[in-house]
């Protein structure tokens, strides 16, 4: 299958570097371009996009509310929201991941780590690499304005799932977490989905946050 790509940034020059980058692969296309938050919610629809990679700084309307826009949009339930940032906004990647991001990046990678990024969040994953995820969402939930998770807490797990919740929280995968916890991948996956049944969690996103949030892991422990 070839993954629709729809690029919302409001710099020309970044869209047209990306949108060859993604030209460049076998395996995905651009469909649309945007230049605010506004057209990448409209465009996600009639483009029929299946993953959006969202700026968030733009004009209009930002790269978080539109995130939260396509999320809570039902017709939308199938499109996947890779935000791009900087390191000099760590509480705006918490709310991304809040408003229904799968997973974000710095505009600083590598050619080759965007497009992988965009495999792995299409393919339905969120892109959570343990240390700078750790680290961001630990220094924002620190803070004092830092809200609550949209999703329950912890309290409903069994131990086993509470093992698996902190593992995700960490940043592994549903191989590593199977590794960690000597089971099987298809049986680290189904605790991982069922966590997030219990939990109300949309992805592993919200996953890390409830972590977080609950105490469950500890700022700076990871």
């Amino acid at each position: 299958m070839t993954i629709r790509v729809l690029l919302a940034d409001d710099q020309t020059l970044v869209r047209a570097s990306f949108a060859m980058l993604v030209a460049s692969a076998g395996d995905m296309e651009v469909v649309a371009e945007a230049g605010t938050g506004r057209e990448a919610v409209e465009l996600a629809r009639s483009a029929r996009a299946d993953l959006v990679v969202m700026d968030i700084r733009m004009p209009d309307l930002d790269g978080i509310e539109a995130t939260r826009l396509i999320a809570a949009d039902d017709d939308l339930a199938g499109v996947k929201v890779l935000v791009l940032t900087t390191y000099d906004t760590d509480e705006h990647i918490v709310e991304a991941l809040r408003a229904g991001a799968s997973g974000f990046l710095v505009k600083d990678i590598r050619p080759a780590e965007l497009l992988d990024a965009i495999r792995t969040v299409a393919a339905g994953e969120s892109l959570l690499s343990p240390g700078p995820t750790s680290r961001l969402i630990a220094r924002f939930l620190r803070a004092p304005h830092a809200a609550t998770s949209p999703a329950g807490g912890p309290g409903g797990l069994s131990e086993r799932e509470r093992q698996v919740l902190t593992l995700v929280a960490r940043g592994l995968n549903n191989t590593e977490i199977a590794e960690a916890l000597e089971l099987s991948p298809l049986t680290a996956k189904t605790h991982v989905s069922r966590i997030m049944g219990k939990l109300g969690a949309r992805d592993r996103a919200q996953l890390v946050i409830v972590a977080y949030e609950s105490g469950l892991v500890i700022p700076g422990a990871v």
